[in-house]
């Protein structure tokens, strides 16, 4: 009988070392993980859990003492009922389905339309003779140095110069957008054409590529941009392709510093000579096709993208993808060519995660992000971000910001341990708040922004 009990506490002795020894690697492999991403506050939490974690689990193993009979059980039982708990699916339904839009929305109350309006002008009379509390807003934003302006707070030669570059060559294809068709129509099949421009686009660059009906409420009523304006939107295409690129994460952890804008308006640029590439290929086919790139949308990309499975609308109002969260910059083809319609998969998850995590509201510098639960907005259930405090900070920094994509736990790196921490947020209702307390732990609850990389502050 002694001996049997001696033989199970041995056996009972090496699993717990066994688990004790993969807590220890796991979190020594994320603490190698971290000090690749240059992240080494959450390289110095991993390896202190490392060695605390391990200790209880060794102790057990090398020493006999009155109760260990007791504290091994207790201890295995600890790590069976968390595993249990953490990743075992349970997933309730998240409150509030997607509701879609009940009117479309005129691309001229958008702030960056607003901002092209020049004071004194009929046009600027016009659009302002009964919104003068907007005006009074938007005033605001105009009293300070402006996007990219020399003077604004965190104005740096180089990279300013870079993203003035971007927008530059990206006004220069604005008039490739659209094109004469083909006279001759080539026949295709669905499934294979969509196929062909999903993979083409992968290797253009393209992070995701989404297939949609084109729907009413994706587009606005009225295009409100430079000679445009006011122009009356008729787009009649069938189909919607979502095209998303990925943001290089070192520069946007340097929000909300230049180098920030620099990488936004340079994926833009990317997003958008593929969008513009795709749409011109679609009309030597013999279909009608137009690209929809930065400053020359006819739509509103982060719903279409939804609707073509790419992702969420979060609470900062982004695009929030399974895989780079919002860490991306998007482009939209609306064609007549056959295409086969993407599956909209579940990710509410990504919904019941805004609705706990608040970093992006809590580091806001214009505290432009809601804090509060989604609220009905036009019929709509929904966050809303304050345009004009946003775009007023944005006009005194000098760049588009960022902080919010920046420190968002779904904008870490997509590799093997980041994605399994995402799996674990959509797999598990009780994994989330897990995750969100230890995204905290391992990079703070309002994580600094980092300096310039070498090769830009170089002055």
């Amino acid at each position: 009988m002694l001996n049997q009990i001696l033989s199970q506490q041995i056996i009972i002795d090496n699993i717990l070392l066994i688990i004790g020894f993969i807590i220890f690697l796991v979190l020594l492999y994320a603490g190698i993980i971290s000090i690749i991403e240059k992240e080494f506050r959450a390289a110095r939490v991993s390896n202190i859990l490392a060695t605390i974690l391990f200790i209880p689990f060794l102790m057990i193993y090398l020493y006999d003492f009155q109760l260990k009979g007791i504290l091994s059980i207790i201890l295995l039982s600890i790590v069976i009922i968390s595993i249990l708990i953490l990743f075992l699916p349970f997933r309730p339904k998240v409150k509030g389905d997607f509701q879609k839009p009940i009117k479309n929305h005129d691309e001229r109350d958008t702030i960056f339309s607003r901002n092209e309006l020049i004071p004194e002008t009929e046009k600027f009379k016009s659009y302002y003779s009964d919104k003068s509390e907007i005006k009074d807003l938007d005033n605001k934003f105009r009293e300070k140095p402006g996007l990219l302006s020399a003077e604004s707070t965190m104005y740096d030669h180089f990279s300013f110069a870079s993203a003035h570059a971007n927008l530059d060559v990206i006004e220069a294809l604005k008039p490739i957008v659209n094109g004469s068709v083909d006279e001759k129509k080539v026949e295709i099949e669905a499934s294979k054409i969509s196929n062909y421009i999903k993979t083409w686009c992968k290797s253009l660059g393209a992070h995701s590529i989404g297939i949609t009906e084109l729907k009413d409420y994706h587009l606005y009523s009225h295009k409100g941009r430079k000679e445009l304006y006011g122009k009356e939107i008729k787009n009649k295409h069938k189909y919607a392709i979502a095209i998303t690129i990925e943001m290089d994460n070192d520069m946007m952890l340097t929000a909300p510093k230049g180098p920030v804008v620099m990488e936004s308006t340079q994926q833009y640029l990317n997003i958008g000579t593929i969008a513009l590439q795709v749409a011109h290929f679609i009309r030597k086919l013999g279909y009608a096709s137009r690209a929809h790139i930065d400053g020359n949308y006819e739509l509103i990309c982060p719903l279409v993208a939804r609707d073509a499975g790419s992702g969420e609308i979060g609470r900062m109002g982004l695009l929030m993808t399974p895989k780079l969260g919002p860490r991306v910059r998007i482009a939209v083809i609306t064609t007549d060519i056959p295409l086969e319609i993407n599956k909209v998969k579940d990710f509410s998850s990504a919904i019941d995660f805004c609705g706990i995590c608040k970093k992006c509201a809590d580091v806001c510098p214009s505290r432009s992000i809601s804090i509060n639960d989604r609220d009905s907005i036009d019929g709509i259930l929904r966050w809303k971000i304050d345009a004009e405090s946003c775009f007023t900070y944005w006009c005194t920094s000098g760049t588009d910001c960022g902080r919010c994509i920046a420190v968002c736990p779904y904008s870490h790196p997509n590799n093997t341990l980041h994605n399994f921490i995402r799996w674990g947020i959509k797999n598990s209702y009780i994994f989330r708040r897990f995750a969100l307390y230890m995204d905290n732990l391992f990079y703070g609850k309002k994580p600094e922004s980092r300096n310039l990389p070498s090769w830009i502050d170089f002055q």
